[in-house]
């Protein structure tokens, strides 16, 4: 075969499956460093992955950390429990304060109308005209329970001569004043008040100047 020949066989190769291999070539090392690259990143996220999972097994195994931390908890629940402890103590201690106030009162107003038939009786027998006497023996009496009654904080109530008030006072009526000074005051006490400890138990009932 003649060179001429050769040489013409040479120039009628396509020049298009060379262009095709040689970008079958270039995606094929496209592809493999990608997944080059994705393999290298897989391997650093295992590699983080076990030191973490490393670091906690150690941080777990560690006895002294491991005490630590539940001391810290057993002394948050101690100190929540007995926070709870002093809430209950110190609520049970008030209502069992006001339970016995409450019972106090009670008992108290319930000895209130003796009072007044006592003061009744010291108050006829007072008058120069009277009958009635109050002998000493029910004198006697009469100091002996308004001392008792007043040990457990019951105090009567002085209205007469006093400035109307009706947060004291409960007006059951109203008469000219003997003065222009006892005006809008207490001229007379028809049914006293009385205090519990500072706290009003009965308003008194009073004949109010006007």
């Amino acid at each position: 075969m003649s060179e001429k020949h050769k040489d013409s066989n040479i120039d009628e190769i396509p020049m298009s499956d060379t262009e095709d291999q040689v970008n079958e070539l270039e995606l094929t090392s496209d592809e493999e460093f990608h997944q080059e690259q994705i393999s290298d990143e897989s391997a650093e996220n295992e590699a983080e992955q076990a030191s973490t999972e490393e670091g906690d097994s150690t941080e777990n195994n560690d006895p002294v950390k491991k005490s630590k931390a539940e001391l810290a908890e057993l002394k948050d629940k101690y100190l929540r429990l007995y926070a709870d402890f002093e809430n209950y103590r110190k609520r049970t201690a008030k209502e069992s304060l006001e339970l016995r106030k409450v019972a106090g009162q009670e008992i108290l107003s319930s000895l209130l109308p003796v009072m007044d038939d006592f003061d009744r009786a010291k108050q006829i027998a007072e008058k120069p005209d009277s009958k009635e006497t109050f002998s000493e023996g029910i004198q006697l009496l009469y100091h002996k329970l308004q001392s008792v009654l007043k040990q457990k904080g019951l105090q009567k109530m002085e209205s007469n001569g006093e400035v109307f008030d009706p947060e004291l006072h409960e007006a059951i009526t109203e008469i000219p004043a003997p003065s222009e000074d006892m005006v809008g005051k207490v001229i007379d006490t028809v049914e006293p008040g009385y205090f519990l400890n500072d706290k009003i138990i009965r308003y008194a009932k009073v004949v109010v100047g006007k």
